[in-house]
This record gives C-alpha cells, structure tokens and sequence, in this order.
C-alpha cells in the first residue's frame, strides 16, 4: 500500500503563518529547530513547547515570502496561536490562519509527476525546490509533499494525475509511520518532550542554536538526564486503526505504559507508532487499551538512535 506510486490531500493538516521583518527572529526563541538553517532550498521539522518542554505542536516549516510557513494537525493551529501571539506583542511579525489559501498534496513515489511540474526535487530530507508557484519538499526517501496556492489545486491535481492515482490519507500516513516520523496531535498536545518522539534523530531539534521556550529542560534531557521514554514502531492485528492517546499497557505494570502517536491501516493489519516506557519495551509484552487487550508486536525503525549523531545544525 504505502510503497506504490500515489497522491492524496494531505487533508490533516492546515497551514500557520508568521509574517513580517521579525519572522524568523521572533520563531528561532519559539521552537526546537534553527530558523537559519531554513533558505529556499531546505525545510526542516520542528516543535513549539511549553516552559516545561512539552510540546504544544510539530509540524513541518519553511520559508515563504515574507516569513515562515508551519504545516501542523489543523486542530493545533487555533491554540498554537494564540500561545504564540503573546510572546509576540514587541515583535515586527504577524501570526495567521493561512490554511484557506494553500493545499497540499502528498506524493509518494512520484518524482517523475513532480518533474513534469518543473520540479526536480533532490533525494534528501528536507531538501525543497520551487517552481512555477509551487513548493516541492523531499520529507523521506521517495516521499514529498507539494505545497501550492489553493487557486492552483484544480490544474495541479490533474497534472498529478496523469502520472499517479489518487490514494487515500491513510496510505500516506503509513508511509509516514514506516518513516519514524511522529507527530502532535490534538489529544497528545503537551504530552510528549522532543525526545519522546525521536524529534532530535528526525532533523527538528537544534542543540547548537541557544535559547527558545523550553529549551533548558530538552537540552538537560540530551546531556544529562535517562530518557525513559521514547517513540516506537509497532504492529497490531485486526482493521481499526485505534487513534492517537490511546493508552497502552504491559500486564506487568500497574498503569498504562505508553501512548499511540499515530496509526493506519496497511495490507496485514495495522502499523503504528507510539511511545513507550523503556523496560516495558524490555517485557516484551504491550497490549492496546489494557493489560489484556490486544498484542502488539514490535517493529524496526528506519534509523539508529546515537546520542552522538542527534544534533541538529
């Protein structure tokens, strides 16, 4: 399902902006990531946390025009701004709702459907081209996503068309599981630190970049602290997909061990991510919603955790 060539809405998600000569200045003391690694040819990923380090919202940002564009759950985006704007009172910068003027589309295995649209987007994460008013981002090998304005969509999607059939949100999202990427949702908002879902081994946490909200308690847990708890890949028998804050549970715990980040439908069951309690990964034995609800099995990543290698720029 995921691995063959298709398009589909990336109808999840809305879009956030911040606008104006304090754009970029005014976000780099706001999120995870390094606002000046961004330029027309990178994106990153990144989160908004709260004093306490826990994250209020991830999403995936990038430059435009006048200032930054950040990809999030929509339902995130009415709360993330109104966090946001108080800091942002004796900034030279505008927060707003822009999600009515884009669409964007998620490409998997369709490099040549992009190129048709003058987009020869390069093979690595993060990496982003632009052409014609559209916006290509490279978000994991042979996966993008194409960003547009929502005037365009019409003569975009039939273009996309002509190249790929048109899937389903739940095949991207399994894609994205199989990536190890996690994300906030609305009922996972200021549950999880960074760390707990890989963020610093995905691209979106800078360690280099110096203050931001939040930042002493995510750094004190790189340098420092035991993460106890961090971002898994599993999969379960059955057809629905539970959804994200579902708890899990270990019979030989007393409470519930982990929660579900994100899940979706594949071919043999379902896939998904979640994060978990270390020696309850050690157990061995997880089951969703109780301690004697269903099994789940544990599944690879697609990338190595190394304290050494989990820096960003």
């Amino acid at each position: 399902m995921a691995d063959s060539a298709f398009f589909c809405t990336l109808s999840h998600e809305g879009v956030l902006a911040v606008r104006g000569p304090d754009a970029s200045k005014f976000l780099q003391g706001q999120l995870t990531c390094n606002l000046n690694y961004l330029n027309d040819t990178t994106a990153t990923l990144g989160a908004r946390c709260t004093q306490k380090g826990r994250m209020q919202s991830s999403f995936r940002i990038l430059l435009e025009g006048d200032g930054c564009l950040l990809a999030m759950a929509s339902e995130l985006i009415e709360p993330q701004l109104a966090d946001l704007k108080k800091y942002a009172v004796f900034s030279k910068s505008k927060l707003t709702d822009e999600s009515a003027g884009w669409v964007r589309f998620g490409v998997d295995h369709g490099d040549a459907a992009l190129l048709a649209l003058g987009l020869d987007l390069p093979p690595a994460s993060d990496a982003a081209v632009r052409a014609n008013g559209l916006i290509a981002i490279r978000v994991s090998p042979n996966r993008a996503e194409l960003w547009l304005a929502a005037d365009q969509a019409d003569s975009v999607r039939a273009s996309l068309a002509a190249y790929l059939t048109e899937g389903s949100l739940n095949n991207w999202l399994l894609g994205q599981i199989r990536a190890g990427i996690g994300q906030v949702m609305p009922s996972t908002r200021e549950t999880f630190i960074p760390q707990m879902l890989n963020l610093q081994a995905v691209g979106g946490v800078s360690f280099k970049k110096g203050c931001y909200t939040g930042q002493e308690i995510v750094a004190r847990m790189q340098y420092l602290g035991k993460l106890k708890r961090r971002l898994y890949r599993l999969t379960l028998a059955g057809t629905e997909a539970p959804e994200p804050g579902v708890e899990l549970f270990s019979p030989v715990h007393g409470s519930a061990v982990g929660e579900v980040v994100i899940a979706a439908n594949s071919s043999d069951g379902i896939e998904l991510l979640a994060v978990l309690q270390d020696n309850a990964v050690e157990d061995g034995h997880i089951h969703l919603g109780a301690a004697d609800g269903p099994t789940l099995q544990l599944t690879h990543l697609p990338y190595t955790l190394d304290a050494k290698l989990e820096t960003q720029r």
